[in-house]
């Protein structure tokens, strides 16, 4: 069995994307799609008040474990009485959003040889506190909706960046996430 593996970056880099290795990496899991399968996975401590950390020290790639040392530091605005030292989940949640539809674009446009000068995405969202609160059982605790708007900018044509859209829509992992419902299994341990 192939492995998908990191490359550094060489004179065929475009928008910093080694095109070579991620058209090798898209080629190896189209021959063999046990590549593809991944697991991700994170450990968030509670720090006090509002605060947190999670920490991410893995994944698994095509049944291979790669180490990672990372740690991602919440907490909530003074307002919501936090320390607002670090962003809030909504603000992870929608960064993670963003980012990943980053990933779609930025990796289609630079496997269509178009360079890029800017990529910018804005999202933005409503939440009602008196559903957190539990003030109001009819007010939903979450988004009604979530909008965001793409600028991008480069050497590719209407045609082709809309092309790239209609892709990140049908592809972006986070945004099918978001964007539909998906099974959530919760389990309580007392310790």
């Amino acid at each position: 069995m192939q492995s998908i593996t990191p490359t550094t970056p060489t004179p065929t880099t475009l928008n910093g994307v080694d095109t070579p290795a991620l058209k090798g990496a898209i080629e190896a899991v189209a021959q063999d799609p046990a590549l593809g399968m991944t697991t991700w996975n994170v450990r968030t401590h509670w720090k006090g008040g509002f605060r947190s950390d999670t920490k991410v020290s893995n994944f698994t790639i095509g049944g291979k474990t790669v180490e990672k040392d990372f740690t991602v530091k919440i907490d909530e605005p003074l307002e919501l009485c936090g320390t607002n030292r670090f962003a809030n989940p909504q603000e992870y949640l929608m960064a993670a959003l963003n980012a990943c539809m980053m990933v779609g674009y930025v990796a289609l446009c630079s496997l269509e040889g178009i360079e890029l000068e800017e990529v910018r995405i804005e999202t933005e969202g409503d939440i009602d506190l008196r559903g957190f609160f539990g003030l109001d059982p009819e007010v939903k605790p979450g988004y009604d909706e979530m909008a965001y708007r793409v600028y991008i900018r480069g050497n590719g044509t209407r045609e082709q960046f809309e092309r790239i859209h209609e892709a990140v829509v049908a592809t972006s992992p986070n945004r099918f996430n978001i964007a539909n419902a998906i099974r959530l299994k919760s389990r309580l341990i007392v310790a």
